[in-house]
């Protein structure tokens, strides 16, 4: 059989949104604000994150932490907390986030 066959991409479109690479990772974390994500419809997530500050804040006395709480299983650009979420992100040298169930 010589036939010439369509293919299609299973993931419809590609995005429109070029792909950047990892962010740096912060090298000295002095008078740095660590972000802390999670999401309330995760159970474990807080504690997880409760951990980590605890654990951060013994390491590393003088760090600050700023917390993000979401409260829908959602994408968080998608969503009416967008602008919040954005202003949070502006004000962390680093973020952690925590899925937990």
């Amino acid at each position: 059989m010589n036939g010439q066959y369509g293919v299609l991409n299973p993931w419809a479109e590609a995005d429109a949104i070029p792909l950047r690479g990892i962010s740096p990772r912060v090298t000295d974390l002095t008078g740095k604000t660590i972000g802390l994500f999670a999401g309330n419809h995760k159970i474990a997530a807080r504690p997880i994150l409760n951990v980590v500050e605890e654990r951060l804040k013994e390491r590393f006395p003088p760090l600050k932490f700023s917390w993000f709480l979401f409260g829908l299983s959602l994408e968080v650009t998608e969503t009416e907390e967008k602008e919040r979420f954005e202003d949070w992100a502006k004000g962390v040298d680093a973020a952690i986030a925590a899925v937990g169930d």
